[in-house]
């Protein structure tokens, strides 16, 4: 049975910057799962999120290189469509949580796959979708 992860920015920016213990899950999601065991996905918006915030704190050209290296991860950039829009829209009427991590439920909710996470705000989705939360660093 193939397993399905999707990543929203918080997992890939904790890579990024190697914030433990987050960063070694996230970076076992990648290494230690076979391809064809399993299935990582995010969402333009929040890969759109990552970019953005590299690129505030390292400059545009840093934030470039980065979208360039993730693009070589096994990981799958899913478009957004009207029905993304409105199932993150449904996410957002309902919680208090950031329109880019309504996206990140929704694409998981719409994919049938575990959200990893270490966004608080995000717990609370526990009783609508699967939910990983990563530990920050203490």
């Amino acid at each position: 049975m193939t397993q399905r992860f999707v990543l929203d920015a918080w997992a890939l920016l904790a890579l990024l910057q190697k914030e433990e213990p987050a960063a070694s899950r996230v970076k076992q999601l990648f290494d230690d799962l076979p391809d064809a065991e399993s299935e990582r996905f995010i969402s333009i918006i929040n890969l759109g999120e990552v970019i953005y915030r590299v690129g505030k704190v390292k400059g545009e050209g840093e934030a470039w290189k980065t979208l360039a290296q993730l693009r070589r991860l096994p990981l799958t950039i899913l478009p957004v469509d009207e029905k993304a829009v409105f199932a993150a829209v449904r996410f957002k009427m309902h919680y208090p949580i950031s329109y880019t991590d309504a996206f990140a439920a929704a694409t998981a909710e719409g994919s049938s796959a575990l959200l990893v996470t270490g966004d608080p705000e995000l717990a609370q989705l526990k009783a609508c979708i699967q939910i990983e939360m990563l530990e920050r660093m203490s």
